[in-house]
């Protein structure tokens, strides 16, 4: 089996592109889903959560009101740092369990774990194989025009806030350019699953979790 770290940034079609794999018979990791589910009410992150940012971050049924939480951390670097801690060791514990439970019996051959903070969290030095959807900057800010409906200054602005697609691209060992056609970028991906599918059939298969 072989595990690949999948990450891109706003716009670049990171969720095409994972639907591609998994057609092409890949298993998907999703770690937005995976952070949804370890913050559910009553859950250890829950707890430090509420313990940390109160009540107010909570909906009248429990669980946590994400955009007023989002609301909280948006310009507040400490609270966002503070709620990474808080989450993301949850997160990779549970996706580390998954790969465990897709390794027992050979259950999949490859297996993407999609982590839109791969680079950011450094959690890219645990993938032999680091998977990055690009599409260039002018591109990705166009895009979240059309898909949202806001202003170039506003696109601009949520894309400047992340990490520059261009700086991770020197992380990647494996880049699917995703500015062109979907039948031009199912082509990539195939290739890149076919490449993958050969390291699991290595003696020791790849992928460091």
């Amino acid at each position: 089996m072989v595990v690949a770290g999948l990450t891109g940034g706003i716009a670049t079609g990171k969720s095409t592109v994972t639907a591609l794999f998994a057609s092409f018979g890949a298993a998907v990791i999703d770690a937005d889903r995976i952070a949804r589910e370890v913050v559910a009410r009553g859950s250890p992150a829950w707890e430090k959560i509420v313990e940390h940012f109160g009540t107010g971050v909570l909906r009248p049924d429990g669980e946590l009101d994400r955009e007023r939480l989002g609301g909280v951390i948006f310009s507040d670097a400490v609270q966002k740092d503070v709620l990474n801690r808080i989450v993301h060791p949850e997160v990779f514990r549970e996706m580390d369990r998954r790969i465990r439970e897709l390794g027992e019996g050979n259950r999949a051959r490859v297996v993407i774990c999609d982590v839109p903070l791969l680079i950011e969290t450094g959690a890219h030095q645990d993938f032999e194989e680091v998977i990055l959807v690009y599409v260039p900057e002018p591109l990705q800010i166009r895009r979240l025009m059309e898909r949202d409906g806001i202003s170039r200054d506003e696109a601009l602005r949520k894309v400047r806030s992340q990490m520059s697609i261009d700086e991770k691209r020197a992380y990647a060992t494996i880049v699917i350019d995703n500015s062109a056609s979907r039948e031009e970028t199912a082509k990539e991906v195939q290739r890149a699953y076919r490449y993958l599918e050969e390291c699991a059939s290595e003696p020791d298969g790849k992928g460091k979790r």
